[in-house]
């Protein structure tokens, strides 16, 4: 969650700037003209159309007119994280263990920026029937294990976080209260896990707990969701706790 620095003679502006555009798309900007990318990344016009139609070239972007769009190439990017990092390629046999015991989905997950990010399940690294994807995204305050994650930031930085969003409503029960969500948060410091109910969908209960390495440090954290009306929170906590806490004690020598 920190800014690294990096010296002048080491900064690509070109690389920065063809990045930005390419993330400059999303579900609500699909596709875009030249001047909506330009207003969109703070780029000139003229310059934002140079890069567009350098992507386009290298295959990342189609044309379609005057706008632009993303093609499937861009998930190569994606896909080669998958397959070379090796944080999901170690977190694997571990879910899959806690899974065979929970008869449960369980996922691990990272945080990038204040977003939460999917990067490992059991089973099949691209095959995926049901629950999260590979690469899914989700406001971190939304998920079990956002909660756990953000309960491992200094208290200064989320609070200044809370404080600057605006939280919005995805159930009829999303937190959208800045100090009730750091209660949760706060809850989740305490008691070293974190359980949240219907944030981001109906029914559905979030268990998660921090995934540490060998320093103490917050990587990662291992989630299970199930449904509410199958068992209480309590008969949940009880159920799904013990095997996630025992695989994150079991990671922590290997990270």
């Amino acid at each position: 969650m920190t800014e690294k620095t990096l010296k002048q003679a080491d900064w690509i502006a070109g690389l920065d700037r063809g990045l930005a555009i390419l993330e400059a798309f999303d579900k609500d900007h699909p596709r875009m003209t030249a001047t909506e990318v330009a207003r969109r990344t703070g780029l000139t016009r003229t310059a934002a159309r140079r890069y567009l139609c350098t992507l386009e070239h290298l295959g990342y972007l189609y044309r379609d007119g005057m706008q632009f769009g993303l093609t499937p190439r861009v998930l190569r990017v994606g896909w080669s994280y998958f397959d070379s990092a090796e944080l999901p390629r170690l977190l694997r046999p571990f879910l899959e263990r806690a899974s065979v015991a929970l008869n449960e989905f369980v996922y691990a997950s990272v945080l990038d920026g204040w977003e939460l990010v999917f990067i490992a399940r059991n089973g099949s690294n691209r095959v995926m029937a049901t629950g999260y994807v590979l690469g899914a995204r989700a406001p971190a305050q939304l998920a079990s294990p956002g909660i756990a994650m953000l309960a491992a930031l200094p208290e200064e930085s989320v609070r200044e976080w809370l404080a600057g969003s605006t939280l919005v409503p995805f159930t009829p029960y999303t937190i959208t209260s800045p100090a009730q969500l750091y209660e949760e948060i706060a809850a989740a410091r305490q008691h070293g896990y974190a359980v949240i109910e219907q944030q981001l969908q109906i029914g559905i209960r979030g268990i998660a707990v921090p995934l540490h390495d060998r320093h103490g440090r917050t990587v990662a954290a291992l989630s299970v969701s199930t449904p509410i009306g199958s068992e209480s929170r309590e008969q949940a906590l009880a159920r799904v706790l013990p095997v996630l806490q025992e695989a994150a004690n079991a990671l922590i020598n290997q990270l």
